[in-house]
């Protein structure tokens, strides 16, 4: 039981490692500490009972704020909002609880094999865990390596759950051999500077240059809280709300949020597209917003509409929330539980072209879409930069915003490529590729961030080739773990 609630805890202290707190060590310590639980558990069921630990610490400590949106906004009984938040997080406990049993159950000999098994383990579980059931991704362990970690050199190369295995590598040393075999401390922790080192190194290297003339950007940040969004008695005000703030902002590009105007498209006052093309031209450049369209088929879509110099462009959200946005097979009586406007929504394609605005190429990316790297970078190489639209007013004043911006920053690194981010609450943001902040807006805050931003053109290694090699060798190291069990080879036991 007290291993368990060690476990428990080192997972709740992984959140410190990611934004807003920005300790990233802390992160290897919370898996070292997990991994050598592990290495002295005796059963594959206790394995399975400390990832589990792990795990839920972490996403309770996390992603709690997930309830906010239940109870608050979406009217579910608390009760039964925490209810549903707590079997969320032990879901998602269980892709490291798999983890944990399946390293007890293979473990080698030798300080670094375990490691390296407990390492590849750890980028299969984040995987899985961010791919079934359309994946959640939030708080993998590589999220926390944004700069100044020195492993975020290597984002541009195997993305964030190929870094996220380098933590686990890293943590691995510290359990397996320095803790547990002190004579190994020395060659053990040169394995994991030289690791530290490198990644230090790669972060100097430049895979991608700009290309085109500075765009001159204007991302409007409108501060419109949630209960009052979707009152029929506040639409006139916030049609006239988001009027002004494109009036008063000039620029070659100027962003609105996700569902700034929420309504269906064909429900606007006639005219009133036309007149916010027109305030953006008269502005110099053309609109982008959020807002929800309807096809002929009476499918609803959240979408991105451009106006303004440039002919209209459109775009659909493709990787939609389950339960926000549409409802999963089988849980329709969900929604008698809660009230979540526009809850019935459709896929975009998969594959839409970026939007050609002001010289550049501008792929688009709708809030909860950039968590997924290797869908971001199905735009790529044609798109010169990206632009995120969203509104996470749901989750009020939490760690859902600083996260997010966290995660924006991952996905410029892995391209190469500037993040606009254009929010309700916050955080408004502009990202550089680097991923770096050039710009933040405050968050609760209404107002405007302008911004001169450069077009980028090339490719990184891993919007090149994705999470494939990571995945390659993560599942080659465990092969190689498990056909050398096969062969009748002793698992080691953990020296005491």
């Amino acid at each position: 039981m007290a291993a368990w609630v060690i476990a428990l805890l080192a997972g709740g202290a992984s959140v410190l490692s990611f934004a807003p707190f920005g300790l990233f060590p802390l992160a290897f310590l919370s898996l070292a500490l997990l991994a050598w639980l592990l290495g002295r558990a005796r059963r594959t069921r206790e394995g399975l009972a400390l990832g589990f630990g792990w795990g839920f610490g972490s996403f309770v400590g996390g992603v709690s704020w997930l309830y906010v949106a239940l109870n608050h906004y979406g009217g579910m009984a608390a009760p039964l909002a925490a209810l549903a938040i707590g079997l969320f997080c032990a879901y998602l406990a269980l892709y490291p609880a798999l983890a944990g049993a399946v390293f007890v159950r293979l473990r080698p000999q030798g300080a670094v094999a375990r490691a390296a098994l407990f390492a590849g383990l750890w980028v299969l579980a984040e995987w899985l865990r961010g791919v079934v059931f359309t994946g959640f991704p939030w708080l993998a362990i590589g999220y926390s390596q944004t700069p100044p970690s020195p492993l975020a050199g290597y984002l541009p190369l195997i993305g964030v759950y190929g870094v996220g295995g380098l933590v686990a590598m890293v943590a691995g040393l510290l359990a397996f051999a320095t803790w547990s075999r002190p004579r190994a401390a020395i060659p053990a922790a040169g394995s994991a500077l030289a690791l530290l080192a490198a990644g230090a190194g790669f972060q100097g290297t430049h895979w991608t240059s700009p290309v085109g003339a500075p765009l001159s950007v204007a991302l409007i940040q409108t501060n419109i809280e949630q209960g009052l969004k979707w009152q029929p008695e506040q639409f006139l005000a916030l049609l006239r709300t988001n009027a002004e703030l494109v009036r008063g902002a000039a620029a070659e590009l100027l962003v609105l949020p996700e569902s700034t105007l929420p309504t269906l498209a064909d429900n606007l006052p006639e005219g009133y597209l036309d007149a916010l093309g027109g305030l953006a031209a008269d502005n110099g450049g053309d609109l982008v917003f959020g807002i929800f369209h309807r096809d002929e088929q009476d499918r609803i879509y959240n979408s991105a509409l451009s106006v303004g110099r440039s002919a209209t462009q459109f775009y659909a959200k493709h990787h939609l929330v389950p339960f926000g946005e549409y409802s999963p097979p089988l849980f329709g009586w969900f929604y008698g539980l809660v009230d979540i406007p526009m809850a019935d929504q459709t896929r975009g394609a998969p594959d839409q072209p970026p939007m050609e605005l002001g010289g550049q190429r501008i792929a688009l990316n709708i809030c909860y879409e950039d968590l997924f790297g290797a869908e971001i970078i199905r735009s790529l190489p044609q798109a010169t930069m990206m632009l995120n639209l969203s509104n996470l007013a749901w989750y009020g004043d939490s760690l859902a915003q600083p996260q997010h911006l966290q995660i924006a920053r991952v996905r410029a690194i892995e391209t190469g490529r500037p993040m606009l981010r254009s929010t309700n609450t916050g955080m408004t943001a502009v990202v550089q590729p680097d991923g770096s902040v050039s710009g933040v807006l405050p968050e609760f805050e209404q107002g405007v961030l302008h911004a001169e931003v450069r077009g980028y053109q090339g490719m990184t290694p891993f919007a090149r080739w994705g999470d494939r090699p990571a995945l390659a060798l993560a599942g080659a190291i465990l092969a190689f773990v498990m056909l050398r069990s096969r062969s009748g080879r002793p698992r080691g036991v953990e020296a005491r």
